[in-house]
């Protein structure tokens, strides 16, 4: 598993959308981020309220020129259902990440447990603000499925990062030498 460090790219990838379109990172860079919601799956009753809450918010993102998507490794049949079943008619719902791709991204990966609901392999919550130049930003990656960044907050940061030009912080990759 990579780690991905504030102020350098985070490395492009293109999932389905289940409205039949594509989402490519490079191609859907937002005025001031775009936010990508890592989301475990249909098994998963904690991303379907997440999931839920972040569509009731999309306006507020996109009044400070931030895109959004939520994106998982689900299937085609199984991310249409999300969106059917918990209602997801107005937020970018991306389906069919590659495991390759969310390891990449730095995602803890998961295997379904045996007579779940999950399916065989998942990525765990994650969620990342990216600039528009595809530089990390913020970054809150989990290895377990509860105790999820609260969008209030979210929106409350970003605004005092936008007014007072906020750097990216955790950009140092390495212990600076003395």
């Amino acid at each position: 598993m990579s780690k991905l460090i504030p102020t350098q790219n985070v490395p492009d990838f293109a999932v389905p959308m289940t409205d039949g379109g594509k989402f490519q990172l490079s191609q859907r860079l937002g005025e001031n981020f775009t936010l990508l919601l890592f989301y475990r799956g249909l098994h998963c009753p904690i991303c379907k309220m997440q999931l839920r809450d972040l569509q009731h918010n999309i306006g507020k993102f996109a009044k400070r020129g931030i895109d959004v998507v939520a994106i998982s490794m689900d299937d085609q049949q199984r991310a249409s259902k999300s969106a059917e079943d918990w209602g997801i008619d107005e937020l970018m719902l991306g389906y069919g990440l590659s495991e390759d791709d969310a390891r990449a991204l730095g995602l803890y990966i998961s295997k379904g447990r045996p007579g779940s609901p999950e399916p065989t392999v998942f990525s765990e919550p994650a969620l990342f603000l990216v600039k528009p130049d595809q530089s990390l930003y913020f970054a809150s990656v989990q290895s377990m499925p509860f105790t999820r960044p609260s969008l209030d907050q979210l929106l409350q940061g970003i605004d005092y990062a936008l007014a007072n030009d906020y750097p990216a912080r955790g950009e140092l990759a390495q212990a600076a030498l003395a």
